[in-house]
């Protein structure tokens, strides 16, 4: 696959970018923050090349044709487990994951993370995506969690290396560069709702039931949930649904902060994916390369104080400047016409 070089236009916009980063590396606080991302990226030393954060916005080629479905498995059998499709039309840039084991309500089993782990390595370096949508293609579930029935068939020296490279796929999601969206039209269990809740947004339908309910299984949450939900809605009510296994409606986890939105549903049982699409048609227009460094700037400077935090900021923001997407929404603004942002 050919990397088209990313382009500094100006020798003071280099500068200035080093200058950015140099503030960085000055702090050893923001340089702990990014070596995790700076390994990620094979970037060698954050102090040497202000392109650490290049993996984000290089452009890559189509995974596959638009609008068409692709499914990531080699196994015939488990064929339909995971379905790829790349919207085209006024839709370009939009993925969508659709879980699809109606059998299982969509359970997590060792082929399901398989295949969304290729998935989600195919589109972590395609330039071209510009949000993510996860969703069910099962009516009435999102994700009921873990594939308990292939799970007591497992050796117990075997539920610990499953259960980390579940934890490993949600971390990736979670990771990805651009906006991630969780369309949850049905139930969302345990590791279901620790998948919806690495993504950068959830919509729910206001009938689906969403919980944390490990602890009536007598484990915890292993994939996220005790890190990311008191992320999310705070400690002391992430203590109480874990502590109780409660499960809440959309409506319900709307109001705590645990959905953005709650809809009601639908003839059709979508209603939840068809406001994460909407939500994911008002993000496409939006300049890639800004919104994948604001992404980054929350995601790394919500973990750290205010100072770093800032600074960590204008790194994102020093990445930004010698780009063509600047320039042209300078230019639209001027002209009074709708910019045309190429990730560049």
């Amino acid at each position: 696959m050919h990397h088209a070089r990313f382009k500094v236009e100006s020798q003071n916009n280099h500068d200035l970018r080093c200058r950015s980063m140099a503030t960085l590396a000055c702090c050893r606080g923001v340089s702990q923050v990014f070596r995790p991302v700076v390994a990620k990226f094979g970037v060698c030393s954050l102090q040497k090349d202000a392109r650490a954060l290049q993996h984000v916005i290089r452009p890559a080629e189509w995974q596959c044709s638009h609008g068409q479905a692709r499914r990531y498995s080699s196994d015939a059998k488990s064929m339909d487990d995971l379905s790829v499709r790349y919207l085209d039309g006024s839709d370009s840039g939009i993925v969508v994951f659709g879980l699809n084991r109606p059998k299982a309500k969509n359970a997590i089993s060792r082929n399901l993370v398989k295949m969304m782990s290729e998935a989600v390595d195919a589109v972590k370096t395609n330039n071209k995506v510009r949000t993510v949508i996860v969703c069910s293609l099962v009516p009435g579930v999102f994700c009921a969690g873990a594939d308990l029935k292939e799970r007591a068939k497992m050796h117990p020296s075997e539920v610990g290396p499953f259960v980390s490279k579940a934890r490993a796929l949600i971390t990736e999601l979670g990771n990805l560069p651009m906006p991630t969206i969780a369309a949850i039209d049905g139930a969302a269990l345990g590791g279901g709702l620790e998948m919806a809740l690495s993504c950068d947004m959830r919509v729910a339908a206001t009938s689906a039931k969403m919980g944390l309910v490990e602890t009536k299984l007598a484990i915890i949450p292993g994939a996220g949930g005790t890190q990311r939900l008191p992320r999310t809605i705070g400690v002391s009510l992430a203590k109480e649904l874990i502590f109780a296994g409660r499960v809440v409606d959309g409506a319900e986890a709307q109001n705590l902060g645990l959905v953005n939105h709650a809809v009601e549903q639908n003839d059709s049982g979508d209603a939840a994916y068809r406001r994460a699409l909407d939500l994911a048609r008002e993000i496409i227009p939006q300049g890639p390369i800004a919104i994948r460094m604001a992404k980054l700037a929350i995601n790394q400077g919500i973990e750290v104080d205010l100072a770093t935090g800032l600074a960590i900021e204008e790194a994102c923001y020093a990445q930004v400047i010698p780009t063509k997407d600047r320039i042209e929404g300078l230019a639209a603004f001027k002209e009074k016409r709708p910019p045309r942002y190429k990730g560049e």
